[in-house]
């Protein structure tokens, strides 16, 4: 069992902030994995999570989008 699936599973707050995968938030045991699942979510749901704007969410998913598309081609 993955960590994040222990702490969805046991509704317990990650401590482990040298995560890569550590946010703060504790509606979602500090966990991007386990926000995740929770979708979907608006941008600014996903901004607030991960404590950036709306904008920036909206410019990180044109990014990806593009790169996507650069490898579909």
């Amino acid at each position: 069992m993955k960590c994040f699936e222990l702490h969805e599973s046991c509704k317990k707050d990650c401590a482990n902030k040298t995560c890569k995968l550590w946010i703060s938030s504790s509606e979602y045991q500090n966990c991007t994995l386990v926000a995740s699942k929770r979708g979907p979510l608006s941008l600014q749901q996903i901004g607030d999570i991960l404590g950036v704007t709306r904008m920036r969410i909206c410019q990180i998913e044109k990014k990806v989008i593009e790169k996507l598309a650069e490898h579909i081609l």
